[in-house]
């Protein structure tokens, strides 16, 4: 990147902790566009927390000639030894990390506002690489509990802190174009699965032993490599001196009622009612997303069965005709995986002209269309149409997620946006719980009921669609902060004094991060670029089945 000079502490004293807030701040050679792809680094790594279905199967097959654990509960089945773990048990470990992302950004959010991004991502990187690790040993000592408490639970922890840690930077760095700069980090967490697990398939073939995926092997192998990428990224943060403005920004102009120039504590913040309306936005977005996302493959090879081939629905199938269904939902998983990580930054762009606001409320409006539409779409054949709409759909779904950090940073100002962002993620972990669980029972009670394979989905997308409707009407709610609220001058200086940045540093502000983009800049941009750009021609290859 650059050489930052030795800060000096607001006490006068030199510090020499790499870790240290201080030591980040940026100097006057610094570019702000070194930032994106230290963000992206460590985004792409947690992001593989979507692509963790690869493992479920392999993980139900570790024990040679064993029987299945399924008479087990799945207590029993945690410190079960000689018998298969269940697919059902072990997908428990997706929505484990995911609620303790919530739950680690919530708690440790204000904390990351003053330890600063390095640390905090440094530690993210030891958490989500290191559950890795003994996820993988869990595996290999085939203990289902210690794969819970490694990936589940550490893995949790550093999706949390590795989630909200860019975020947090990046908007204080692009205070012009938030929903650009969010859009940026999140699209990473998005496009991350089309990396890992076209790499966790190849480690797990790489690695196996007869018919046995090398599952623990892989793990290690993959939480290793995460730990040095994202510890390169933790290193590639600085943070901008307190006063400092992108150059020809005067930060003056205020394009909309909803944007303070205020600062709101986060003791305040989640009281508001402003933050409890974003957070049913946020949470019935995700929900409804979901629903999709857990149900897309399955529903696109029940709906279209053997219409996808020209084959009339009543024809029974030879093996080569399931075989080529599976191909084609297969697909559809990986162009939803596009569509959900460019929607991020191409929504969260959008954000920025359209407001945050009005870009929710397009997501919900057009969502509703959209969900009540698929039923009509799947009855009447038109898979082509039927496939549009789902990646709209699943566009907006990661859309949401990076337009709420600019959305927070509108309301309740730049200060304390990544602790806010923090306890607004509870949403998420609530709808990656209730969201599946819904789902799944509503499937479940009308597949009882006699409901056929194929209309079973009609009744859940008018339930996600009216769970839209919910977040409609929070989002409209949504009005400015008031003057109460906000942080007193006194209380603003306060806490930007526990950052313990130097005053001379605050003085030269202007003269901060004027570097030129340069080598550097390009060798970042390259490391993080080529990957993803691996990764989408992955997805687009697996999508071509479509068609």
């Amino acid at each position: 990147m650059t050489v930052v000079p030795e800060s000096v502490s607001a006490s006068g004293g030199t510090t020499s902790g790499l870790l240290a807030r201080e030591r980040t701040i940026a100097g006057p050679r610094f570019n702000r566009w070194f930032v994106p792809p230290a963000a992206l680094a460590i985004h792409l790594c947690i992001g593989m927390a979507y692509g963790f279905s690869v493992f479920w199967l392999p993980m139900s097959k570790l024990v040679p000639g064993a029987a299945s654990c399924e008479s087990l509960g799945f207590f029993a089945q945690l410190f079960a030894g000689s018998c298969n773990w269940t697919v059902p048990a072990v997908t428990h470990i997706f929505e484990t990390f995911i609620a303790m992302l919530g739950i680690s950004a919530a708690i440790w959010g204000g904390w990351l506002e003053h330890a600063g991004p390095r640390k905090a991502g440094f530690i993210a990187a030891l958490c989500w690489g290191g559950g890795l690790v003994i996820g993988g040993i869990g595996v290999s000592m085939h203990q289902l509990w210690v794969v819970f408490l490694g990936c589940g639970v550490l893995g949790g922890i550093g999706l949390g802190l590795g989630y909200i840690t860019p975020v947090s930077t990046l908007i204080k760095w692009f205070p012009d174009r938030r929903g650009l700069a969010t859009g940026f980090a999140i699209m990473g967490f998005g496009g991350g699965a089309m990396i890992g697990a076209p790499i966790a398939v190849a480690l797990m073939a790489r690695f196996a032993h007869g018919e046995i995926a090398g599952v623990a092997s892989t793990l290690i192998v993959m939480g290793v490599i995460y730990v040095i990428a994202m510890t390169a990224g933790a290193f590639g943060f600085r943070v901008p001196p307190v006063g400092w403005k992108p150059l020809g920004w005067s930060g003056e102009a205020v394009k909309s009622s909803l944007i303070t120039t205020k600062h709101v504590h986060l003791n305040r913040a989640w009281k508001t009612p402003q933050f409890w309306m974003i957070w049913i936005v946020l949470c019935m977005n995700v929900t409804a997303g979901i629903g999709v996302l857990a149900m897309a493959s399955p529903m696109f090879q029940e709906v279209f069965g053997g219409r996808l081939l020209g084959i009339d629905a009543n024809t029974p199938l030879t093996v080569a005709q399931k075989a080529s269904i599976v191909a084609a939902a297969a697909g559809l998983v990986g162009l939803l995986s596009l569509f959900n990580s460019l929607g991020r930054i191409f929504w969260a762009s959008v954000s920025d002209f359209l407001g945050r606001k009005n870009t929710y409320v397009a997501f919900f409006v057009l969502g509703i269309v959209l969900y009540c539409a698929l039923p009509t779409l799947g009855h009447m054949g038109m898979a082509g149409v039927f496939v549009i709409a789902v990646c709209i759909i699943i566009s907006m779904y990661g859309g949401g997620f990076s337009t709420v950090p600019a959305y927070l940073a509108d309301i309740f100002g730049t200060q304390m946006v990544g602790a806010i962002h923090g306890r607004l993620l509870t949403a998420w972990s609530v709808a990656g719980v209730v969201g599946p669980f819904l789902i799944a029972a509503v499937r479940q009670a009308q597949l009882d009921a006699g409901v056929a394979k194929n209309l079973v989905y009609d009744r859940t997308l008018y339930i996600l669609a009216s769970l839209l409707l919910i977040g409609l009407i929070a989002n409209l709610m949504v009005r400015p902060v008031k003057e109460a609220h906000h942080m007193t001058d006194e209380e603003l200086a306060h806490e930007r004094s526990l950052q313990h940045e130097a005053p001379h540093v605050v003085a030269n502000a202007d003269q901060a991060a004027r570097g030129s983009f340069g080598i550097v800049g390009v060798v970042a941009w390259a490391l993080v670029g080529i990957p993803f750009l691996i990764g989408v021609w992955i997805a687009l290859s697996k999508a071509a089945a479509l068609f």
